[in-house]
């Protein structure tokens, strides 16, 4: 059994998240497409660029009295409505609350940021100066940077790197 004016999932075709959500509004839908800024790094620059929190899905409000949800299997940039059998799963309130409260005043959903490493880790650098370069997780020295210590000149010596450029070793 569905539930009157609740909010359900909607696959997207691959990186036409934003295409399906332009598409589900003319059509008379809410559409609600969760993003949050992600860094890229290109030639040597970083920038923050949007991107969907959950690549390939949205969140669609549907009233199931008033709305023929059927028409939203055939939207351009949608591959399917998530369905259980077939009726479309609704989604719990709280789940769309909690992400909206999640939003800054871009309208971007705010990560956690938490070290993905624990302290005294093994650490390879991936790109910069320190490229190649084998330390040990420090801890972090601010939020977009991690503290690593290298083995320098037969010395550990503590340097401050973005945290992007750090992978497991």
């Amino acid at each position: 059994m569905s539930v009157v004016d609740a909010w359900y999932v909607v696959q997207t075709h691959v990186n036409a998240e934003a295409k399906a959500a332009c598409n589900l509004l003319r059509q008379g839908f809410e559409p609600y497409l969760p993003r949050y800024l992600k860094r890229r790094s290109h030639a040597r620059k970083v920038d923050q660029v949007a991107a969907p929190l959950f690549p390939r899905y949205l969140f669609v409000r549907i009233d199931m009295q008033a709305q023929r949800w059927s028409s939203i299997q055939s939207t351009s940039g949608v591959a399917r409505l998530v369905c259980n059998g077939s009726d479309p799963a609704p989604v719990a309130r709280h789940v769309i609350a909690s992400l909206k409260a999640r939003e800054g005043a871009g309208g971007y959903v705010k990560l956690d940021e938490r070290p993905r490493f624990s302290l005294g880790e093994k650490v390879r650098v991936s790109a910069g100066i320190f490229a190649d370069s084998l330390g040990l997780f420090d801890g972090l020295a601010d939020r977009d940077r991690v503290a690593i210590l290298l083995d320098l000149l037969g010395r550990k010596v503590r340097v401050s790197i973005e945290a992007g450029l750090v992978a497991a070793a």
